[in-house]
């Protein structure tokens, strides 16, 4: 029988979470008291400088540095390698341990030696239960229920609840399909039978996948309630630039293909609730606009009754065809007013866009009348609807910018630097030595030029790799960037990727431009530093969309003779025009200077570089594609086109 040197060891795979690592590793210290115990941390290239940190203070760990983020899968089986205990604790680095966790679960162990992994009572920071941590395996109705809703709503039916398993009673132990991957107690000849984790698996999916192997391979696999851990559940993946809703579903796909082979009924329920859940992460996501919009609609209905009650004496005075057609058409104008002005989906609800939209729809809606003459009632009423709407949906936004000015979110603007130069100091002092004391400083956000540990009382709170994470996790309104090395390509790259999180990038160092950019976006809501990137704005990229479909639909069809005569340099000139009716490239778009270069907006059919000769240096070649970028207009498209036709 194989001999052992350790009790337990535990793999700890390491990415960003330094803190959260620290207080797990002295819970580990705590929790090994009369056990053999040996800890192996993975570090999956971390910038926090996690290593750098904490192995003076942890000198019974070994620690492991990788070079690139190698994943979940990947790290932990090289911590396997290492591992000599009897048993292997897979353990993430935000979790702590009860003082009788491991001794707790090594008995139980050792009593039932055909279980091949168990896991414990896992809960949350809250001590609220965390169901991941005994489930069902994700079978074709399983993740169906789940992905729908459908265990959510009835938590209690084993026919509706198996992924969860939330029926059954979390303080009893048993059997189970599924352990977490945040704490996985197994035996070392299980894990070495098992050839570890399947690497195919980036982050997610691979416990499911190694539990699913154990069972096939005769283990059993045991949730075991007398003893319990604290996970703070997604940490590491909130400071890495890791989108982890494309993870999971990607790793859902692996698993299916892996042993759902045959089930296409599983592949169908997978797309139909990504579908489903994107659609909700994007409700959730513009649910500021959407207020606005069911309010706005209310004003503007509630002032066509209103208007119909002072011009002729009833609420409801048109001829009964004429609802509720009215009250449809009149949203449907006004919603499109309103995109056209900038006021819905550009983060920036301004009683000017407001009034321009119902500008906008008036004269809409007056033009309508002259096309259908059934439903021209009167002018009047359309005039005195718009002047109501205006000052009700006017009102509305003054009172929320007041609120917001005075003791909302906007009250406080909290800041964080990339980089640090040598106006770093100045800039920071000049902050908490403000009266206003309107900026927050938040923390160092690292550059690919250089490495922080913190200054003057700032933590590093990241790196630039995951800036869209460090946003959302710090509710970010500004970054100040101080690093002199990012270029302009760079900023822009950076503003288009995180353009949904209503984050500003400023390129400066003096505190006074910060303070008057707030007085400037007070009074004409612009930022005077940030230079806006007209591509970006939603109308912009809406009717370009429509735009890319009408025109790719006419050279691919009717005017497919023409394609072939004007557009002889363009090399496969028709496998690009379906690129830009499916949306991969726009018709008029940015100059891709070769297929590894790395662009944040699309690839255009033609290019500012296609007019002005493709014979630049890519200095030249980036600096034009800024231009487009920020510049764009309708007007610079059909200039663009129509130069590139007068070329040839």
């Amino acid at each position: 029988m194989k001999g052992y040197e350790f009790d337990i060891s535990i793999v700890i795979v390491n990415y960003n979470v330094k803190d959260y690592l620290y207080q797990c590793l002295l819970s580990i210290r705590k929790a090994s008291e009369n056990l053999k115990i040996q800890t192996i941390v993975v570090d999956n290239n971390s910038t926090d400088n996690s290593v750098e940190s904490l192995e003076p203070l942890f000198e019974e760990v070994k620690f492991i540095s990788l070079s690139e983020n190698l994943g979940f899968s990947k790290a932990n089986n090289v911590g396997f390698k290492e591992s000599k205990g009897k048993y292997i604790l897979i353990l993430n680095p935000d979790t702590l341990l009860q003082d009788d966790t491991l001794q707790t679960m090594k008995i139980y162990m050792d009593e039932n030696p055909d279980i091949g992994i168990s896991g414990c009572k896992v809960l949350n920071a809250d001590g609220s239960f965390q169901l991941a941590c005994r489930r069902g395996f994700p079978t074709p109705w399983a993740s169906f229920t789940k992905l729908f809703g459908l265990q959510t709503l009835f938590p209690k039916s084993k026919l509706f609840a198996r992924y969860n398993q939330t029926f059954r009673d979390i303080d009893e132990t048993y059997d189970i399909d599924a352990l977490i991957g945040a704490f996985m107690f197994a035996k070392a000849e299980t894990i070495e039978k098992l050839n570890g984790f399947d690497e195919t698996f980036f982050m997610y999916g691979e416990d499911l996948d190694l539990c699913f192997r154990a069972k096939e391979a005769g283990f059993r696999i045991s949730y075991y309630h007398k003893t319990s851990i604290i996970h703070f559940k997604g940490e590491s993946t909130k400071r890495s630039s890791i989108n982890e809703i494309k993870h999971f579903y990607n790793a859902m796909e692996i698993f299916a293909k892996k042993h759902y082979s045959k089930s296409y009924l599983f592949f169908l329920i997978l797309k139909l609730g990504i579908i489903f859940r994107s659609v909700l992460a994007y409700l959730s996501k513009q649910s500021k606009d959407l207020l606005f919009i069911f309010f706005d609609l209310i004003i503007i209905n509630s002032s066509l009754i209103i208007s119909n009650k002072l011009r002729f004496g009833g609420y409801f005075t048109f001829p009964d065809y004429a609802y509720p057609t009215v009250f449809i058409a009149l949203s449907l104008i006004l919603i499109i007013s309103m995109i056209i002005s900038g006021e819905y989906f550009e983060n920036n609800h301004k009683v000017k866009n407001t009034f321009f939209g119902y500008l906008i729809s008036f004269f809409l809606l007056s033009s309508l009348t002259y096309f259908f003459n059934e439903y021209a009632f009167s002018r009047g009423i359309l005039l005195i609807t718009n002047g109501l709407a205006i000052i009700g949906s006017g009102s509305l936004r003054i009172i929320l910018e007041t609120y917001n000015s005075i003791i909302g979110k906007n009250s406080k603007r909290r800041v964080a630097f990339l980089g640090i130069d040598k106006n770093f100091k100045y800039l920071l002092n000049s902050i908490y030595e403000s009266k206003e004391k309107k900026l927050i400083p938040i923390g160092i956000i690292n550059t690919n030029n250089s490495k922080s540990t913190g200054n003057d009382g700032l933590n590093v709170i990241g790196g630039i790799d995951y800036i869209s994470k460090i946003i959302k996790e710090n509710d970010l309104n500004d970054i100040i960037v101080l690093d002199e090395k990012i270029s302009t390509k760079e900023l822009i790259n950076l503003k288009l990727q995180n353009s949904s999180l209503k984050v500003s990038f400023h390129k400066t160092s003096e505190l006074d431009e910060i303070l008057l950019n707030d007085i400037i976006n007070e009074l004409v809501g612009k930022n005077a530093m940030d230079d806006e990137i007209n591509i970006n704005k939603f109308r912009n990229r809406l009717f370009k969309r429509m735009f890319d479909i009408i025109i790719s639909i006419l050279f691919i069809t009717i005017l497919s003779p023409f394609t072939i005569i004007i557009f002889k340099s363009v090399k496969n000139k028709f496998k690009k025009l379906l690129n830009v009716f499916s949306g991969k490239m726009s018709f008029i778009g940015i100059y891709k200077k070769s297929n590894t270069d790395k662009i944040a907006w699309k690839e255009g059919f033609l290019s500012i570089i296609h007019v002005t000769g493709e014979n630049l240096n890519d200095k030249n070649i980036d600096d034009l594609n800024d231009f487009y970028l920020k510049n764009f207009t309708f007007s610079l498209d059909f200039e663009i086109f129509f130069k590139f036709l007068i070329r040839k």
